[in-house]
């Protein structure tokens, strides 16, 4: 088992299925860029209901980065050459959305959020060491 920390974009609409035991699960594409710049795709299956709840709000193409245990497998391509498989079992995912939720609970009560503090005054202050 790997841990890792994975980020791309979501290939298609996460898809919900039921196990046999009736638990139910999530399973999605996500395509990485690989160190040459091709592109990788990579399996996710998440059981967990955090995870799965934000896999299922994602469209294609949004932005996702996903943490969990990642295994690699070996399969051979349409054209018959080896190629590498990525599976990756997600136990946490973060998207755009928490980045923003989690920026908002930080941010000082009476603040509007994303809002930049007040510029100094008097810029360069009078009594500045240096000239401008």
């Amino acid at each position: 088992m790997i841990d890792a920390l994975i980020q791309g974009k979501l290939h298609a609409k996460a898809q919900q299925r039921t196990g046999k035991a009736g638990r139910p699960f999530v399973t999605a594409k996500v395509t990485t860029m690989a160190k040459d710049g091709n592109a990788q795709f990579v399996n996710v299956i998440a059981f967990a209901p955090d995870a799965c709840n934000a896999l299922l709000a994602l469209g294609a193409g949004d932005a996702v980065a996903l943490a969990g245990e990642l295994a690699s497998s070996i399969y051979t391509g349409k054209d018959g050459a080896p190629r590498v498989g990525l599976d990756l079992t997600a136990h946490a995912v973060l998207t755009a959305y928490h980045v923003t939720r989690k920026r908002r609970a930080v941010q000082p009560q009476g603040q509007p959020q994303d809002s930049a503090p007040p510029p100094p005054e008097h810029w360069p202050p009078p009594d500045a060491p240096f000239d401008l």
